[in-house]
């Protein structure tokens, strides 16, 4: 790994409509800020995989701060060119094992759990969650788990908000869109406490429902509003959580005591916290 005056060096795969896949070097306080340098180098373009950069990728005299993108010789072959939502993307050498990846949605078998997990791709995530949270008949709170990788922190935190209805949880998340949403270090969940259940969206950028089967586990109509917002049962369904990945922040969102700060300003409370290495019992 390539480090120069507190910034690291990633290669950088970039996807543009149309035209071959590219590799660049980019540095950067932290991944995000890389790929945001990468992505405006090569107008239109965005980025499907990264790894780390050692000091032979790098031509000395951009490493020491000549440039902040290098474009590389080598051009990847077999990448997937999925638009990954931000926060999460695959690790170059691993990138072509999730060439099948498509969105969709898929129930996974569970005796005791009912789990509809949801794939969307850059553009329609947030329309997919916000969308589902419109849905909700009730919602109770929201929490905010911030987890041992951001940062490479001893310990998740798990932050709470009080009791509140499902129009301030979509206004709050509105209003937070790049910190909360776009952060791949954070998992949100909201409970329904009536139907027993909780809507999640994954540190992986997946879209999770989970509850009791039952009467009151609105199975059918989850699959109903999934459906309304453009999203297809696929059979299997392929996720990045299995393979070599990068969890990353938006370049111009906070680190994380300034995030837990934030949090903390907008009434949430640190209700519990996990060491890292530690199994958390949360369903």
């Amino acid at each position: 790994m390539t480090r120069t005056e507190n910034r690291t060096w990633y290669r950088v795969a970039l996807a543009k409509t149309g035209e071959p896949t590219t590799l660049v070097a980019a540095h950067g306080e932290h991944l995000g800020v890389a790929i945001e340098s990468a992505v405006h180098h090569r107008k239109g373009s965005y980025a499907i995989a990264a790894t780390l950069a050692d000091a032979s990728t790098i031509p000395l005299g951009e490493s020491v701060g000549k440039d902040h993108v290098v474009e590389l010789a080598e051009a990847p072959e077999g990448l997937s060119t999925f638009h990954w939502p931000r926060g999460i993307l695959p690790e170059l050498g691993h990138a072509a094992e999730l060439a099948a990846l498509h969105p969709g949605f898929a129930i996974h078998p569970d005796p005791e759990l009912l789990v509809i997990e949801a794939v969307s791709d850059a553009e329609h995530l947030t329309d997919v969650f916000l969308g589902l949270v419109e849905h909700l008949p009730v919602a109770d709170n929201l929490e905010v788990r911030v987890q041992d990788h951001f940062e490479d922190a001893a310990e998740s935190e798990i932050w709470l908000t009080s009791r509140v209805d499902a129009k301030r949880i979509l206004r709050f998340l509105d209003d937070h869109e790049d910190e909360l949403l776009g952060n791949g270090h954070l998992e949100l969940s909201i409970y329904v406490r009536k139907h027993e259940a909780t809507l999640r969206l994954t540190e992986h950028k997946t879209v999770v429902w989970l509850a009791k089967p039952g009467e009151l586990s609105l199975e059918a109509e989850v699959i109903r509003w999934l459906a309304e917002l453009g999203v297809k049962r696929v059979d299997p369904l392929l996720t990045i959580a299995h393979h070599p990945h990068f969890h990353y922040r938006p370049a111009k969102s906070r680190d994380r005591k300034k995030l837990t700060e934030q949090l903390y300003r907008q009434r949430l409370r640190r209700v519990a916290t996990v060491p890292r290495g530690v199994a958390d019992t949360e369903g």
